[in-house]
């Protein structure tokens, strides 16, 4: 997909249409309230930075607004971005945010 054209709820969009096999496993046991009662949404926006116009974000593959924790499912890609991954949750963190990193091996 093609970011540099896209808004960021379009991207948000696309995410969700384009689930993995891990993602559709996980919301599937999480939508609806089924763990614990607990409110998920998929594909969740956070703009970190704004310098004038433009807008720095990230798109965590799952948030529950109640406990400020994002859910993130990491598959073979995040083998070869270890340094992208670590200043993406340093800067999730930075935000209040809880996050809990899941390897698709284990879902």
């Amino acid at each position: 997909m093609d970011l540099s054209k896209k808004g960021i709820t379009e991207l948000a969009r696309e995410l969700r249409k384009n689930q993995t096999p891990s993602e559709k496993l996980l919301w599937e046991s999480i939508r609806k309230r089924k763990l614990n009662g607990l409110r998920f949404v998929r594909e969740k926006p956070f703009v970190h930075t704004q310098y004038e116009t433009k807008r720095y974000f990230y798109i965590a593959d799952f948030y529950c607004a109640e406990h400020k924790l994002v859910i993130e499912l990491d598959g073979k890609i995040h083998d070869s971005q270890k340094d992208y991954d670590f200043q993406r949750t340093e800067v999730l963190k930075s935000l209040g945010l809880k996050i809990l990193r899941i390897k698709n091996l284990e879902t």
